[in-house]
């Protein structure tokens, strides 16, 4: 009988972790959101709610602790529960970084690179992480390979975006400080943007990872 507990208490965390992405994926699309729509309202709101991903975090790290200290698990629970504490830690830095488009959206007056387009990026990052946590779900390996190597799309998504960007800097003929002033904080904005996209793509790559290593016991996508 303890021994079921314990299986509906590993199959309550795998419940939970997979609730917490819907979470974080929500705030990232509401990030996206207002950063396309220059909605103030709604990046705030980002911002505000970050509390309530850190709260669940604390609450499934101490989740993990327990079963960990309590249950002696054996060596494939004992990399399920592994797994699925380095999966939520990845979980909350993605929610840190949709609350930076929160952020930068607030600070952004004004869009001056249309051939940069960020919402098919953030598309890009929102699709790997749903895969990546649909491979922790159903234990997927091929789809943890897969989505490795989706992960070059990102990457040089955001190299072509870089280069664009510099370019046009490049090309732009700007008289007074002020507009030179201007243009590098929107530059700035810009280029962290692009960083942070794909960082949160990263951080599915390394859901993918855990999840490899906790089914097979194989680290190859561990970096």
């Amino acid at each position: 009988m303890a021994r079921q507990s314990y299986q509906e208490q590993l199959e309550e965390l795998r419940g939970d972790v997979l609730y917490m992405s819907e979470v974080v994926m929500e705030r990232l699309r509401m990030g996206l959101d207002a950063l396309d729509r220059k909605d103030e309202a709604l990046a705030r709101e980002v911002i505000e709610r970050d509390d309530e991903v850190n709260r669940m975090y604390l609450d499934l790290e101490q989740d993990c602790i327990d079963l960990l200290a309590l249950q002696q698990p054996v060596a494939s629970d004992l990399r399920f529960i592994a797994a699925s504490f380095k999966i939520i830690t990845d979980l909350e830095r993605i929610a840190d970084l949709a609350t930076n488009l929160g952020e930068y959206t607030i600070d952004a007056e004004r869009d001056l690179f249309p051939d940069v387009d960020v919402q098919e990026m953030g598309s890009l990052t929102l699709e790997m992480i749903e895969d990546a946590m649909a491979a922790y779900d159903t234990e997927n390996v091929e789809a943890c390979y897969e989505l490795a190597e989706h992960d070059d799309d990102v990457d040089r998504f955001a190299e072509r975006a870089s280069e664009v960007v510099v370019r046009d800097l490049i090309e732009r003929e700007l008289e007074t400080p002020s507009e030179v002033e201007g243009l590098l904080q929107d530059v700035s904005r810009l280029l962290l943007t692009i960083r942070d996209l794909e960082r949160i793509g990263d951080h599915a790559v390394n859901i993918a990872a855990r999840t490899l290593y906790m089914v097979e016991n194989d680290d190859e996508l561990i970096y």
